[in-house]
């Protein structure tokens, strides 16, 4: 048999998926609601952290419980990287009108904040055997945080690297001041003669840390897809290590695969 509080979370739950609480209106308070269900106050604030858990509402201290505005949903699937190698050779006006995280979300660029920065460090032993090369290689690390005008959590917490000799021959790829680079990683490498051949992607998944929760700004409970990429050339080599955390409670990953046909 529900527990009172989860009769109570229950119902409104209920409400809230229904729309009769819509994003932003403020729940009664808590001994209106102890009132309304015939329960105690301590009752209600058990039902109200259980949505507050599952992201349902917010509470803001001394105003009150309000339901969440949900979190534009990114939908990242394999054909995203086909779809930039396309657009790698497209004119300027093309490329720049449009990037992955617009694909992802349905978003314009108008609607999203873009921050990027950049350092050099010596490849650890963990890179350095991802890119096949001996460690202390200078690598290009690139720290990329993408989200929507209207929130304050990033879409997703990426880290790319790059071996700084393979791009150094177009000076603009490494100054982060030239980022977004319309075209993204595969235009860039496209720039020193760098054709991307094929992606790999691992996924797992496990609780955040308490720096990635608060940067994701995550209730508690969430866990976070762990999503690590290489990038290999035509020729075999691996071009591009990056490593992405994204937010479970608004990441889906789409996979098609077409078969062929008998």
């Amino acid at each position: 048999m529900p527990k009172a509080y989860e009769v109570i979370a229950a119902d409104l739950r209920r409400s809230i998926r229904e729309g009769e609480r819509r994003p932003g209106d403020r729940l009664p308070a808590e001994t209106e609601l102890a009132e309304r269900y015939g329960r105690s106050v301590p009752t209600v604030q058990n039902a109200l952290r259980l949505l507050s858990e599952e992201g349902l509402i917010d509470k803001r201290h001394g105003l009150g419980n309000f339901v969440r505005r949900p979190r534009t949903l990114a939908v990242r699937d394999n054909r995203r990287y086909q779809w930039e190698k396309n657009r790698a050779r497209q004119p300027l006006s093309e490329r720049a009108a449009t990037g992955a995280t617009e694909r992802d979300t349905g978003l314009a660029p108008q609607d999203l904040v873009f921050h990027a920065r950049y350092r050099e460090i010596a490849a650890p032993a963990e890179l350095a055997e991802a890119f096949g090369l001996p460690a202390g290689t200078a690598l290009l690390e690139r720290r990329y945080r993408t989200r929507c005008a209207t929130e304050t959590a990033p879409f997703s917490l990426v880290t790319s690297y790059l071996v700084r000799d393979l791009i150094a021959a177009n000076p603009a790829l490494l100054d982060e001041t030239n980022e977004p680079w319309p075209g993204g990683t595969q235009h860039q490498l496209h720039t020193v003669g760098i054709e991307v051949g094929r992606v790999e992607e691992r996924v797992t998944a496990r609780p955040p840390t308490p720096e990635e929760a608060a940067e994701l700004e995550l209730e508690p409970g969430t866990s976070v897809l762990l999503l690590h990429k290489r990038a290999y050339a035509v020729d075999d080599r691996v071009v591009d290590v990056s490593h992405v955390t994204l937010p479970g409670d608004r990441t889906e990953l789409l996979f098609t695969t077409t078969l062929e046909r008998w």
